[in-house]
C-alpha cells in the first residue's frame, strides 16, 4: 500500500492507516509519512530524529521540529515477531484509557508494524535516581494513581488477575532448541525443562491466590527506563504500557523493586531491604489511602507487614514472567542482546528470592 493510503479514524481520533507499515531501512523518510498526517504543517526539512536506545524490544525515535524541540511526537516500530507476546489491541484500549486521565501520552496514529503518539518530558531513571527520596514519593504517588484508574470491564469483586493466563501463553511458547549449537547447550545447561517450568508456575499461582490481594489496572513493567522524572515541576510519569493488564496490587511494587538492578549488568544486590521497604510501602499505603476517601493516620504497622509479604511474593513472580519472556526473545528477537543470558539470570533470581519470599506467611 503506498504512502498515500486514505487515513481513517477511530471515535478517539487518532489516524489509522492498517495496511501502511514503516520501512526501518529508510526511517526518516518513512517517518515523515506518519509526520504529514500526525503534523501536517511541519515542513520535512524542519524536522530533526532522535533515537532512543534504551529499548530491547521496539525500535523508537522521537521527532520534532528543530524551533520547536518542545513538541515531540514518538514513532515506535514493534519489535519483530512481538506480536506473539503482546496484545496490539490490548495496548490501544490502554492507551485510550489511560490517556483520558493523563496517565500516558495520547495515541497519534497507529500504521501496520506500530505507532505514534505523545512525550513526556523528563529524564528515565536509573539505579541512583530512583532511590531519590523525593522521586521514590512521586513514583508510589503516581503508581497509586494508576491503580486508581477503572478499567470499566469488571466491578472490583469481579476482576481477576491475568497473570496466570498471560505467563501461561508464555510457558506454551518457549523455545526447547536453538540452531546454534552454543546457545542450544546453554539453554539445556542453564535452563530448566518446560515441565520444570510448569511446576513453578502452578506454585507461583496458588502462592499468589493465597495473599488475598486486591486486582487493579497495573503497568506490569516499571523498569527504571519507564520512569520519567521531570524536575521543572517535580513529577514522574510512566511510559511503555505494551504489558498493562489487570493484575495484583502489589505485582507492579514488586516488580519495581526488581528493577532497582538495573537492566544490561542487572546488580540484585541493589534490591530494596526491609528497613528501605517498610518506609516505600507506607509511602504507596498512605497515598492509596487518601485515594480512597480515608486518612493517612488509618495506615497501620500491619497494613505495611502485609503488602511487604506480597509485594516480594510478586517480586518473585515477576522474576519468572520475565525469564520466560527472555525465553522467547532470544529465539525471535533481531535485536543485539543477550535475551538468554537475561532469561538465565532472572530465573536464577526467581529461585533464589523464592526460598527467601515464599516462607512469607501473612501477618
Amino acid at each position: 500500500m503506498s504512502s498515500e493510503q486514505v487515513p481513517k479514524k477511530d471515535g478517539n481520533e487518532f489516524v489509522v492507516l492498517d495496511q501502511w507499515s514503516l520501512d526501518v531501512s529508510n526511517f526518516e523518510e518513512s517517518a515523515l509519512t506518519v509526520l504529514k498526517h500526525v503534523r501536517p504543517d511541519w515542513a520535512a526539512d524542519s524536522v530533526a530524529f532522535r533515537v532512543f536506545t534504551d529499548g530491547i524490544t521496539n525500535k523508537l525515535v522521537g521527532c520534532a521540529r528543530k524551533t520547536d524541540p518542545s513538541d515531540v511526537v514518538l514513532i515506535r516500530v514493534n519489535g519483530e515477531g512481538t506480536d506473539m507476546i503482546i496484545d496490539r489491541q490490548a495496548e490501544v484500549r490502554t492507551f485510550q484509557l489511560l490517556s483520558a486521565v493523563e496517565c500516558s501520552p495520547p495515541l497519534y496514529m497507529l500504521f501496520q508494524n506500530g505507532m505514534a503518539y505523545g512525550f513526556f518530558h523528563g529524564e528515565p531513571l536509573d539505579e541512583d535516581s530512583v532511590r531519590d527520596v523525593t522521586v521514590a514519593t512521586l513514583i508510589a504517588k503516581e503508581m497509586v494513581r494508576l491503580h486508581s484508574v477503572d478499567p470499566r470491564e469488571q466491578s472490583a469483586s469481579e476482576r481477576r488477575s491475568f497473570y496466570p493466563v498471560k505467563t501461561q501463553k508464555y510457558l506454551d511458547i518457549i523455545p526447547t532448541s536453538f540452531e546454534d549449537q552454543e546457545k542450544h547447550t546453554k539453554l539445556l545447561q542453564c535452563v530448566p525443562s518446560r515441565s520444570a517450568l510448569q511446576t513453578e508456575l502452578n506454585e507461583i499461582c496458588r502462592r499468589l491466590e493465597e495473599l488475598r490481594m486486591p486486582v487493579v489496572f497495573s503497568h506490569n513493567d516499571l523498569l527504571l527506563k519507564n520512569i520519567i522524572h521531570n524536575k521543572d515541576d517535580n513529577t514522574v510519569r510512566f511510559i511503555d504500557y505494551e504489558y498493562a493488564f489487570l493484575n495484583y496490587e502489589a505485582y507492579d511494587i514488586g516488580n519495581h523493586f526488581c528493577e532497582y538492578a538495573g537492566m544490561g549488568e542487572a546488580d540484585y544486590t541493589l534490591y530494596p531491604n526491609k528497613d528501605y521497604q517498610m518506609v516505600w510501602l507506607r509511602r504507596y499505603l498512605q497515598f492509596a489511602f487518601v485515594a480512597k476517601g480515608r486518612s493517612v493516620d488509618e495506615v497501620t504497622d500491619l497494613d505495611v507487614e502485609r503488602l511487604f509479604v506480597q509485594a516480594n511474593v510478586c517480586a518473585c513472580a515477576a522474576h519468572f514472567f520475565w525469564g520466560l519472556w527472555a525465553l522467547i526473545q532470544a529465539k525471535m528477537s533481531s535485536i543485539d542482546f543477550d535475551f538468554l543470558q537475561y532469561s538465565i539470570v532472572r530465573l536464577n533470581e526467581y529461585f533464589r528470592c523464592k526460598e527467601k519470599f515464599f516462607s512469607l506467611a501473612l501477618p
